[in-house]
């Protein structure tokens, strides 16, 4: 699955920006503004990682912490904090409460990446490996490349997404809710019928001359990516 993550963040400048890069990168991103509504949102579904800002408007960052932590099916998702507190204490805190990590505001986009990526690596390594494979398809996490037969192949970010998605699970048929879920998000209120448009593009992207189409559409159910066409 693509990696879920929770970003609870008030500014909402940052959060527009985490959300944009995030995104970019691969990952399912949702967005909420106070600490309230991010431990009402765990609760409804629990995230692969939380971005988790240290000043919240109603529960702070680090209630939120100490309140995940205490619950059995939160206890061991990872926490990345952030905040404009640099001081030693502060650091120690937040890790005490139970955070994974911490970064000081102002940070440079591919370090947190890079320490999201990190952090996933070791509770969930099944969900950064660098590089997919199924029959003849290749999909390249860290140059975000794709090829089929030794060619290259060029989607667009949402084809990608969508490619990533499908070479988790081979030959697992996927509805088009879910598929909307875990590409565009829950809170992405797009018709179901985008999902058919870009399985088209990506269908016609990965078309070579001779090769078989990988990927199967089941009717009233959804589509799978299976050689077995």
């Amino acid at each position: 699955m693509i990696p879920h993550i929770l970003i609870v963040e008030d500014e909402d400048a940052l959060a527009t920006l985490l959300d944009y890069n995030l995104v970019r990168e691969g990952f399912r991103v949702e967005r909420v503004a106070d600490g309230e509504e991010g431990l009402m949102r765990v609760e409804e579904e629990t995230p692969d990682l939380l971005v988790l800002d240290w000043m919240l408007p109603k529960v702070s960052g680090v209630e939120v912490c100490r309140r995940l932590r205490q619950r059995p099916e939160t206890r061991r998702t990872p926490i990345l904090m952030l905040t404009a507190r640099g001081e030693e204490a502060d650091k120690v805190r937040g890790l005490d409460t139970g955070a994974d990590d911490y970064l000081v505001k102002p940070f440079a986009m591919n370090e947190l990446v890079a320490r999201i990526r990190a952090l996933l690596r070791r509770s969930r390594p099944e969900l950064v490996e660098e590089r997919l494979e199924y029959a003849d398809i290749v999909l390249d996490r860290a140059s975000h490349r794709v090829s089929r037969g030794g060619a290259d192949i060029h989607l667009g970010p949402t084809e990608y997404r969508l490619l990533d998605f499908l070479m988790q699970r081979p030959g697992r048929v996927f509805s088009r809710e879910r598929l909307l879920d875990a590409v565009w998000g829950a809170n992405t209120y797009v018709e179901a019928r985008t999902v058919d448009v870009h399985v088209g593009r990506l269908r016609k992207a990965l078309r070579q001359p001779g090769a078989p189409d990988l990927i199967r559409t089941v009717r009233s159910a959804g589509y799978a990516l299976d050689e077995r066409v």
